[in-house]
């Protein structure tokens, strides 16, 4: 995977979920009743025996109250201004893919942007997201199946896709090659996690 080679930071995801789960006072049981995910799902996370899809990263974010920028291990307090070089963004490894940040989990404003790339047939996982505010979506490479609600969308390079995040979404990688996609999340609810409420696709 070519896509994950370069000077990024990559972000050790189990190593932060244990250590917010331990910040929190839960018991990975306790986190799995929250999260709707089984424990031992959880357990191979923090130890790094396999990498959460999109949807995965969501739930435990909204089970653990923070927001899923938080798995970026940031220490940086959130500021006004954020300049973020290319060679400096953080980033999550997913199943067959990678999330990069641009800066959302310093900044102080109500917006998330990422950086979205998935390998053929990858996807955000099997459960369903919705979340206040805004979602934005533009195709920069491959192709990317959007659905939201009953519609499904398919995103070819240029391509945009703009919605109210309420509104149960999911996306996967339906093409033959790589997928990058810019999405940005925005106007979520000041007294809200900027990534919402999120429903449990059981």
């Amino acid at each position: 995977m070519d896509y994950l080679r370069g000077e990024a930071i990559s972000v050790n995801v189990g190593v932060s979920l244990r250590q917010l789960r331990i910040d929190k006072g839960l018991s990975i049981r306790s986190l799995a009743n929250l999260s709707g995910l089984s424990a031992n799902a959880i357990s191979m996370i923090e130890r790094n025996k396999t990498s959460p899809s999109v949807s995965t990263l969501y739930k435990l974010s909204e089970a653990l109250g923070v927001p899923v920028t938080k798995f970026f291990d940031t220490s940086s307090a959130r500021t006004s201004i954020v300049f973020r070089k290319a060679n400096e963004r953080t980033r999550i490894p997913l199943v067959r893919g990678l999330w990069e940040g641009l800066g959302g989990e310093e900044f102080e404003g109500r917006i998330e942007p990422f950086l979205l790339t998935l390998e053929n047939g990858a996807g955000s996982g099997q459960h369903a997201m919705a979340h206040s505010g805004h979602e934005f979506v533009f195709c920069l490479r491959g192709q990317l199946e959007y659905q939201v609600e009953a519609e499904l969308f398919i995103l070819e390079p240029g391509d945009s896709l703009l919605f109210a995040a309420f509104l149960k979404h999911r996306w996967r990688n339906n093409g033959k090659t790589v997928t990058n996609a810019l999405i940005i999340l925005s106007n979520f609810s000041e007294d809200e996690q900027p990534t919402g409420l999120h429903l449990h696709d059981k």
